[in-house]
């Protein structure tokens, strides 16, 4: 398939099992097809710095570096400056998919695009009479929830608050580790989670982490030293992602199993949306995850960096810190609606930060005419993911392309 090339081979045919599973499971892992879709479409010509791969399981809870709980975007691998518009196509028609993928009406599911339209909107004019200070330090937390968003996505937020503060390395360590003879190690878990079977590509990972810590302010630099890289592991993550090199590092603070941290380090490549918008002007892909991400989110991982090993680049950050995105599978058409909203205003602060809020705010006016052209969209490319879902089932059926046992996808 296109954009296979380059990645680890043995694990594509888990890349096309998730694919498969669902039109939203193709979706995710086609970002590279919708960006050639998006590249053919009418835009404004305002750019923003995008999320890249904005769908809506891609936007969940985080803690920021003053413990406070956020709702932004949290997948970056794509980022890079084009048009806002973008952004939200994707989001609005992974929405439909969702619904349709989970038995709802077409009448719901076509509300949820044209809510997350509509939040995107409402909350963009908001940020646009903003002092430009005001706006930057703007971020969707419970207090801000409770003013910019619907009594939906209100309700959803506070009821995953709790369930984000367990989502730590210290609760993480039991599923993920194990101590065995006095030594804590990754625990193997195939073909998700498993130690490498070539010294070399630990060695390429080992070798990342160790460059990637040049890349740190000098103060969490100080606090990354504390710590002991103890194990490392390959993981597989996401479905786009799956096949590229991914692995875990468990550190421990003085061997103590009761101060453990993880860290991912991933590889990086060109965004998929480089063909269309021009090349990053950043010196490696990794840089340009890093510094999107900055860009977009309020306050980001304190131990977000990146590195360069074996001629391929890297980008670091915590497995978990309080990290947590809903289970779509399991939204009705009221939790659905509430995920449209959390997004949409989530998507505005982001393109608010990096590009003319005013001149987007004048562009979308103040009826809803904009939200429901952005439901048509919506739509209409959910009902050709569904065919090119289809066509993926058709291939792996006859045996054109392989197709591992689904495996969960996980937490990040």
């Amino acid at each position: 398939m296109a954009g296979d090339r380059g990645k680890v081979r043995e694990l594509l045919p888990i890349r096309y099992a998730r694919m498969a599973a669902s039109p939203f499971g193709f979706l995710r892992g086609a970002a590279g097809v919708m960006a050639r879709d998006l590249a053919g479409t009418r835009s404004t010509g305002l750019r923003v710095q995008l999320v890249g791969d904005a769908h809506v399981g891609n936007f969940g809870l985080f803690a920021t570096p003053e413990r406070d709980q956020v709702f932004d975007a949290n997948d970056f691998d794509e980022t890079i400056a084009g048009p806002w518009e973008w952004d939200l196509k994707r989001l609005a028609a992974s929405l439909l998919l969702v619904g349709r993928g989970n038995g709802l009406s077409r009448r719901s599911a076509r509300e949820a695009g044209r809510t997350a339209a509509r939040a995107y909107r409402t909350r963009l004019q908001a940020l646009a009479r903003m002092r430009y200070l005001d706006a930057w330090y703007s971020h969707l937390d419970l207090a801000e929830a409770s003013r910019e968003v619907g009594p939906q996505g209100l309700r959803l937020f506070r009821m995953e608050l709790p369930v984000a503060r367990q989502r730590t390395g210290f609760h993480a360590f039991p599923r993920l580790a194990r101590v065995a003879g006095g030594r804590a190690r990754i625990r193997d878990v195939a073909p998700l989670l498993h130690h490498f079977a070539r010294p070399g590509d630990e060695a390429v990972v080992r070798e990342a982490f160790r460059r990637y810590r040049s890349t740190l302010p000098v103060e969490r630099c100080a606090l990354l030293d504390r710590y002991r890289l103890v194990d490392v592991a390959q993981k597989v993550v996401g479905v786009g992602s799956v096949g590229m090199r991914c692995a875990i590092g468990l550190f421990l603070a003085d061997t103590d199993v009761t101060e453990p941290l993880f860290l991912q380090v991933k590889e990086a490549v060109a965004s998929v949306h480089e063909p269309y918008v021009g090349r990053s002007p950043y010196r490696s892909h990794a840089e340009r995850v890093v510094v999107g991400q900055r860009l977009i989110q309020e306050a980001s991982d304190i131990f977000l960096g990146w590195g360069r090993s074996d001629a391929r680049d890297f980008y670091v950050r915590q497995l978990r810190d309080m990290k947590f995105a809903s289970d779509l599978t399991t939204l009705g058409p009221k939790q659905l609606l509430g995920q449209a909203e959390l997004c949409g205003a989530a998507l505005a602060r982001a393109h608010a930060r990096t590009g003319d809020a005013a001149a987007i705010a004048g562009y979308l006016g103040q009826g809803e005419a904009f939200d429901q052209a952005i439901a048509l969209f919506a739509e209409a490319y959910a009902h050709q993911t569904e065919e090119d879902h289809a066509a993926l089932r058709r291939a792996i059926a006859t045996g054109r392309l392989p197709a591992a046992p689904l495996c969960p996808i996980g937490p990040r």
